[in-house]
């Protein structure tokens, strides 16, 4: 038998409802209908434009933002139907890594007391334990002891993610959604954080949600790559097959913008046409048809995902 998911979601929403001057207006469909799942030990990769609703759905999977509709499930327990209780006995195996490392800590705890700081919510550890494991992570994630009694503005910005790094991972989670974690850095400090972050999930048996607009990241870190517009999944599939053979005309545009680290090499392009809709506006058929040089009078037609080659999902009627 096969062996089911680590994580579930299935048609997942959140909508804000959106108030106008003079009373109610419509709302913001920032999540509308995604279903995705992840194995353990897995990397998917979650990729998009600014704005287009993949961080609103690692908060959604988290519940730090409550769904307007759907399923969540982890290890085959419905997230959703958790009490308050429940929920925080969730989050001992689903953790978070924020984009903006310094907001993500407390500007008024040393390093050593904000990893401390989970154990006491999750684990019946005296303090000398709660230390023991505090620096065996911090030194796990690169951080030496020296540091660890140190004040975040004390830090420089790989250091702030290691040590966010470390409290995400202190309580032992099996899954982390990683949001943007390495879009504050630079280039040598993202590569340092991205090779930690693959070692920890061997080691760890970790499964990561990556959530990025950097497709070369991704490439190197996710198995699977989700492409997200405007709320859904447009197109998924192997790392190999969405990156080397994109389908959907959103993921074309998306790969054919990455700049090619060669001066003698062009890459031909695929353009889009003007702006995404505004965040309120509903679009009948396919969300891309207004900017897409494809587009044609079905695209006005509702699309799902399909199966257009062996685990490559598109949504798009000419894939």
């Amino acid at each position: 038998m096969p062996v089911p998911a680590l994580l579930e979601v299935e048609d997942l929403a959140k909508h804000f409802p959106l108030k106008r001057f003079g009373g109610a207006g419509g709302g913001v469909r920032a999540v509308d209908g995604v279903s995705l799942t992840i194995d353990a030990g897995e990397t998917l990769g979650l990729i998009g434009e600014s704005g287009c609703g993949k961080s609103t759905l690692g908060r959604c999977i988290l519940r730090v933002i409550e769904p307007s509709r759907g399923a969540i499930r982890l290890a085959g327990v419905d997230l959703c139907a958790l009490d308050r209780s429940g929920l925080r006995a969730m989050r001992k195996q689903v953790q978070m890594v924020f984009q903006d490392s310094a907001a993500a800590l407390n500007p008024r705890m040393t390093v050593r007391r904000m990893v401390e700081e989970p154990l006491l919510l999750h684990e019946e550890l005296g303090r000398a334990e709660r230390r023991e494991r505090a620096e065996a992570v911090l030194e796990h994630v690169g951080l030496g002891l020296e540091l660890a009694d140190r004040y975040p503005h004390e830090l420089s910005g790989g250091q702030r993610q290691r040590a966010n790094i470390a409290r995400a991972i202190v309580t032992q989670p099996r899954l982390v959604v990683l949001d943007e974690p390495t879009s504050a850095l630079d280039v040598s400090l993202r590569s340092r954080v991205i090779l930690l972050l693959e070692r920890l999930r061997a080691e760890l048996d970790l499964a990561y949600l990556f959530i990025s607009h950097d497709i070369a990241t991704v490439k190197y870190l996710a198995g699977r790559i989700a492409v997200m517009y405007l709320g859904v999944i447009v197109e998924h599939g192997d790392a190999a097959q969405v990156i080397g053979d994109p389908r959907h005309p959103y993921t074309r545009a998306l790969i054919s913008a990455v700049p090619v680290p060669d001066p003698d090499r062009r890459r031909s392009r695929f353009v889009l046409r003007g702006e995404p809709p505004g965040a309120s506006a509903v679009v009948q058929g396919c969300r891309l048809r207004g900017r897409c040089p494809l587009a044609a009078p079905i695209c006005a037609q509702p699309v799902a995902l399909r199966e257009v080659a062996p685990r490559h999902f598109v949504a798009c009627h000419f894939a």
